[in-house]
């Protein structure tokens, strides 16, 4: 029998317990006992919180096929009392996502070319913005556009029809890609670890309006852009990828700003592909990432 017909359905296993003796003994020993294959095991042991974290993907026996609900339930009763918090996923289940933007399209762009060609698993059931600008990029790839405007007196309200949109198409991530407003707290809160932003500098560096210019002043030798997930903390949440490139003195303004695009595609597509591919787990103010 070849390999291509030993296996049936893959999932993933991420855990996060307390260090200690048996863990990897005690996910590899169930999944034998149920004939899985480990296909692949990253784990990680966090000094600093003293969590152990793993991350898990196998494939069950093409000749015992086992249901999700399956796997849950005995899993639940082999981790019993131990200290451990889990989830099961199915990594051929796209993700429902929404995509936020305003005038700038080249993360849009990126995002909807490598969802089509199937590098990013999402499944996008809308792009909102708050200016009309990118419509015909929405309509020429078939996803629904949402118009959202905001001021400053219209943001609360903004915002609950955008929680409103998520769960009206039961998207589980929101991508902001060059979204340029600041969410509220309480969006922030609500959308805790769903929601993914590119920033364009290593932060917490070129705050704010204009930061090729600031980096331009300041002569830099290398740039940069961070993908994070979105907290209360302006620009501060988790880091999932960073992208870097060295500049020189005859980059002007215009030039940094050339390249800086290009990296930002990079850093917020690699980030929604280790997102969806459950490879990031959130620890703290930081995360850590199995590549």
């Amino acid at each position: 029998m070849d390999d291509d017909n030993k296996y049936g359905q893959a999932f993933i296993l991420n855990a996060v317990s307390p260090g200690q003796v048996g863990t990897v003994a005690m996910i590899a020993g169930f999944l034998a006992e149920l004939e899985c294959y480990i296909v692949e095991m990253s784990q990680h042991d966090d000094s600093r919180t003293g969590n152990f974290l793993a991350r898990t993907m196998f494939r069950t026996s093409a000749s015992r096929p086992l249901s999700p609900e399956y796997i849950r339930e005995h899993f639940a009763e082999r981790v019993g009392d131990w200290p451990m918090t889990w989830q099961l996923y199915d990594p051929n289940e796209p993700i429902p996502a929404l995509i936020m933007v305003s005038k700038a399209d080249h993360c849009l762009l990126t995002l909807l070319y490598r969802q089509r060609l199937g590098e990013l698993n999402i499944d996008i059931r809308g792009i909102v913005s708050n200016h009309p600008d990118l419509e015909e990029i929405a309509v020429a790839h078939g996803v629904p556009f949402y118009y959202m405007p905001v001021t400053a007196e219209t943001k609360p309200e903004q915002e609950q029809a955008v929680l409103d949109l998520m769960n009206e198409q039961e998207a589980d991530l929101l991508i902001l890609a060059r979204y340029m407003q600041i969410l509220s707290d309480k969006l922030c809160s609500a959308l805790f670890g769903r929601a993914i932003n590119i920033h364009h500098s290593f932060l917490p560096g070129f705050k704010g309006a204009r930061p090729y210019e600031q980096a331009f002043k300041r002569g830099v030798k290398v740039i940069g852009a961070t993908a994070h997930y979105v907290t209360t903390d302006l620009d501060e949440g988790p880091i999932i990828e960073q992208v870097v490139q060295r500049v020189d003195n005859p980059y002007s303004p215009k030039d940094l700003a050339s390249v800086g695009r290009d990296i930002e595609t990079w850093a917020l597509a690699r980030a929604v592909k280790l997102h969806v591919e459950r490879r990031v787990f959130i620890e703290g103010q930081k995360t850590i990432v199995f590549r």
